[in-house]
């Protein structure tokens, strides 16, 4: 029971790092150099830009309504450990815009703010999923399409989140949508190697003309 207990707060402490450090990657290097990107943050900005929505009032609707759909999909378990998300997310996004308000941009290059947010979102994402949750709104999909069909979950949000940098090439320049690319396929990879970390299998195949002496071996 104790042991239990343990774990389940440890994942909710790894849950609670990997939204922070997505969240600081979101703040501190997407939003002031103006680079765009997929999942919620993605949706989120499109829908600031054509309907005026305020990015966290976005992201905690848009949370909810995937949290829902997983709960239903994927069952009570995921939903316990996802609902820290849910919440996690936009409150730590309202806290350190706040923060950034006051420090200002680390730095005015895009294309370090890209390998920066890059590595921030994918680690960030490895973190929860490898715990047993998600970091909500977007990374859902994925998830039930990995229950109901069995297609990797990088390679779903990978076709999700270029299908969100589509939506924003209508109200971004071409360099944006460069580096949103650049952005998507960086985590995306990180995220891939976090997730099959300790998964891989080598298949070794012999030749040999006393193949049943050294099967029976």
């Amino acid at each position: 029971m104790q042991k239990n207990i343990s774990k389940t707060l440890h994942n909710f402490l790894i849950i609670s790092l990997g939204n922070l450090i997505y969240t600081v990657a979101v703040t501190f290097f997407i939003l002031p150099n103006n680079l765009i990107t997929g999942g919620t943050t993605g949706l989120a900005l499109f829908g600031q830009y054509m309907f005026h929505i305020p990015i966290t009032a976005f992201a905690y609707v848009f949370n909810i309504a995937m949290f829902l759909l997983g709960a239903w999909v994927l069952g009570k378990a995921f939903a316990l450990t996802t609902i820290l998300s849910t919440f996690e997310y936009p409150f730590f996004l309202s806290i350190l815009q706040l923060l950034a308000n006051r420090v200002g941009p680390l730095t005015d290059d895009r294309m370090l703010a890209t390998l920066f947010a890059g590595a921030g979102i994918g680690i960030g994402l490895g973190l929860v999923i490898q715990a047993g949750a998600s970091t909500g709104g977007m990374d859902i999909p994925p998830l039930v399409i990995e229950k109901k069909l069995g297609f990797p979950v990088s390679v779903s949000l990978y076709l999700f989140d270029f299908g969100i940098l589509i939506l924003q090439i209508f109200i971004s320049d071409r360099e944006q949508v460069l580096y949103g690319i650049l952005l998507v396929v960086l985590y995306t990879v990180i995220l891939d190697r976090l997730l099959i970390n300790g998964k891989r299998q080598i298949q070794l195949k012999i030749n040999n003309p006393e193949y049943q002496q050294i099967n029976k071996k």
